[in-house]
């Protein structure tokens, strides 16, 4: 799964990987991005225009009161699951990000490792989204992140990883007339190991409070951490 990711680049960098527009004062950068906080979206009814969505998709039919926001979705099952179907047809998204964490155990130790595209480049996951209306019947858009195997550099860390999509298929992923799911399932695949790297961080992020730059930070690990403070 993914359940943190870092998105600090600034607005102005966000629009010209993506050409599309950041209104002002809409966007604050985060090192600990965390499930139920609103970030950086690009959805396929306006491809021109960030906008900001909450993490843990919501479907519009659905009660708030009876069901539990969903943060990630396996490529495997998104198509054809009744919670995600009909968004994965109609309503994809690119969620915005500059690397995400995964934890490792090792024992009782687990320690968390920061993952990033080749020097820390801006990249979109793959993203499903839907507009809900909150208790107060306020609409809000929320989204989940798409997962799927891991690459060689994320297996030795963990069992699943986000899709991060290749930007040649951006356009495809958020053409609203591309109904046909079985060509926009052949892109939710592990992205290529040789672009990404990954380091340790600090344990800090474990705790959506901490958000600052030290979450992103490399650290020895906590393993050999023990033992030289042991």
């Amino acid at each position: 799964m993914c359940g943190r990711y870092t998105i600090f680049t600034e607005a102005k960098a966000l629009e010209d990987r993506f050409h599309a527009y950041v209104p002002p004062g809409l966007l604050a950068p985060s090192y600990n991005a965390a499930p139920a906080q609103g970030f950086p979206t690009i959805l396929h009814a306006n491809p021109y225009v960030i906008t900001v969505s909450a993490w843990g998709f919501r479907p519009e039919w659905a009660d708030w009161r009876d069901v539990t926001p969903v943060i990630n979705a396996r490529a495997e099952t998104v198509a054809t699951k009744p919670y995600f179907r009909q968004a994965f047809r109609t309503k994809r998204c690119l969620v915005l990000a500059d690397g995400f964490y995964e934890w490792q155990k090792t024992g009782k130790v687990k320690q968390p490792y920061c993952f990033e595209i080749n020097d820390g480049e801006l990249f979109a996951f793959a993203g499903i989204w839907d507009r809900w209306n909150d208790a107060s019947g306020k609409p809000l858009e929320t989204c989940s992140i798409l997962t799927t195997n891991p690459n060689a550099v994320t297996s030795s860390v963990h069992d699943r990883m986000p899709v991060i999509l290749n930007p040649d298929s951006y356009d495809l992923w958020l053409d609203p007339g591309m109904k046909d799911v079985s060509a926009v399932s052949e892109l939710l695949r592990p992205y290529d190991a040789r672009l990404m790297r990954c380091y340790p961080v600090s344990s800090r992020i474990n705790s959506a409070v901490n958000d600052d730059e030290e979450c992103s930070r490399r650290v020895e690990p906590a393993v050999v951490q023990h033992h030289l403070f042991s």
